[in-house]
């Protein structure tokens, strides 16, 4: 498969580094029966290793070379390929509780995340290589530059760790950033649900709209002071210091407040 030749449109830079390989193997863990989806699986760097101690893996691949070689290697009985948009795909199509994978096209990285936050409650864990950049902000805390929007909505759903620092020439055509290593773990116990999650999404999304704004200013369509003194937050606060529950707590009192 080495000829095969990165397309820049589908955001393809394969892994050949043997170190960072056995390393993120390593991390996944995987046992034979296990439900493994790889996202992505490029020139089957990860799927070789990972396909040998499995008994099945689903690979989603939307490249057709690439999936043309795919069916023409040696453990290719043990593939179970899907083709087309990982976007577009089914998660919930594959039964089980799963363990996801994969060297995420960047381009699609923070929309694929969102996607996968939808079916959490049936992952085991999930492990990705991303841009370092967008590990950072995944994994942010409150009161830091890092942390945005992406960090308090994926937040809610999982408790995530920066595994692997990972440099460009780990690479195949070497990208223009460091990327790293992400493990997610689905939160078991949450300390607070949104009850209307739709409500939660909006909210954060509109606090984080602009950053330099008070959450006063940027929620002024959804709270007053009072609203958010009721839940603990000073309305001179910007919306990087407020910690995902909180956001949780604010939205949960303005569903509430608005069905009395």
């Amino acid at each position: 498969m080495k000829e095969h030749k990165a397309r820049k449109r589908f955001g393809q830079n394969f892994l050949q580094d043997t170190r960072i390989i056995s390393d993120i193997v390593h991390a996944v863990r995987p046992q034979a029966g296990d439900v493994v989806i790889e996202i992505g699986p490029g020139l089957a760097a990860i799927t070789e290793p990972l396909a040998k101690k499995l008994n099945r893996l689903h690979v989603c691949e939307i490249d057709r070379d690439i999936i043309r070689c795919l069916k023409t290697l040696p453990f290719a009985d043990k593939l179970v390929i899907h083709e087309g948009d990982v976007l577009q795909f089914d998660f919930n199509s594959i039964e089980g509780k799963k363990k996801i994978v994969g060297n995420l096209p960047y381009n699609i990285s923070t929309p694929l995340l969102f996607k996968l936050a939808e079916v959490a409650d049936d992952v085991v864990d999930m492990h990705f290589m991303l841009q370092k950049e967008v590990v950072g902000r995944m994994v942010a805390k409150p009161k830091t530059n890092d942390y945005g929007r992406l960090s308090v909505m994926l937040q809610y759903f999982f408790e995530m760790e920066s595994l692997i620092d990972v440099p460009p020439e780990s690479f195949s055509p070497a990208p223009k950033v460091d990327s790293a290593v992400v493990r997610m773990i689905p939160v078991k116990h949450r300390i607070g649900k949104a009850g209307d999650f739709e409500h939660f999404a909006k909210l954060v999304k509109l606090a984080f709209h602009q950053r330099r704004k008070t959450i006063r200013n940027n929620l002024e369509k959804l709270a007053g002071d009072a609203d958010l003194e009721a839940v603990g937050i000073s309305p001179q606060d910007r919306a990087e210091h407020i910690t995902p529950e909180k956001y949780v707590a604010l939205s949960n009192y303005l569903v509430n407040k608005a069905a009395v």
